[in-house]
């Protein structure tokens, strides 16, 4: 029976790709920062374990107690909106910390046990952000565009044993994890300077339709957790299919 690890599973596309992966009969290792937000329903495949992607401690601890691991889902991030003048440093470290450096450190804990093995496949959940440029996300951005380019670069230097790399890029779905992080920092982070740029961008976003469902992102991570193929990518969402075609 395989087993998936799969960060931030306290909802949103978390949760949605746990419960899927769980329907198709495998063992699912689903993390979050407080185990008693989880929502799962009770079963003998599913474990549920605290895990704050930005403390190696944590890391190590959930990795060993999850045993092994035949598929790592990161997942786990946090959104920003905001100009970039007006975004304090030590929040773009926790943007960093969190999207990038917390994937990073997620993939050298799990790296050398399926390298070991020859097997495994690790999923970087990314963004269609970083397929076209979004305005008032340049951190975002920057932040899970880095994880676009250290994923292809893992894919082939994994390769080698067996393992693969892979990326899931959503599309806009404003019930994500994305808006929900994002909302409480807006105001103090668009200065009045911006107002007339900024109204008509929220404005457009309050009134989008959602073209990515979280259950579009499950069956992707599904996808390239299945897969057996050199893929790297794999789109999630009407619009984000586009934009990889137009790319």
């Amino acid at each position: 029976m395989n087993t998936v690890m799969i960060t931030g599973s306290s909802s949103g596309y978390g949760l949605e790709t746990a419960c899927y992966f769980h329907a198709q009969g495998w063992t699912v290792i689903a993390t979050m920062r407080d185990p008693r937000a989880s929502s799962l329903p009770v079963s003998e495949r599913i474990q549920v374990l605290p895990l704050d992607v930005t403390d190696a401690n944590s890391i190590a601890a959930a990795v060993e107690a999850a045993g092994p691991i035949d598929a790592l889902v990161n997942n786990a991030g946090i959104g920003l909106i905001g100009a970039v003048e007006a975004t304090p440093m030590p929040l773009i470290r926790q943007i960093f910390d969190t999207n990038t450096f917390g994937t990073i450190a997620m993939c050298q804990a799990v790296i050398p046990q399926m390298r070991e093995r020859q097997s495994g496949t690790i999923i970087n959940v990314t963004s269609s952000a970083t397929l076209t440029p979004m305005p008032l996300a340049a951190l975002y951005t920057a932040s899970k565009q880095a994880i676009e380019g250290f994923t292809g670069s893992l894919a082939h230097e994994l390769g080698y044993f067996g393992v693969r790399a892979r990326l899931v890029e959503p599309g806009y779905g404003p019930t994500t994890r994305f808006a929900a992080n994002s909302q409480f920092r807006i105001a103090d982070l668009i200065p009045d300077a911006y107002a007339g740029f900024a109204g008509p961008i929220f404005e457009a976003f309050a009134g989008a339709e959602v073209t990515t469902r979280e259950s579009d992102v499950a069956e992707a991570v599904w996808l390239a957790a299945q897969d057996r193929t050199d893929r790297l990518r794999y789109a999630a969402g009407a619009d984000a299919v586009a934009l990889a075609l137009a790319g």
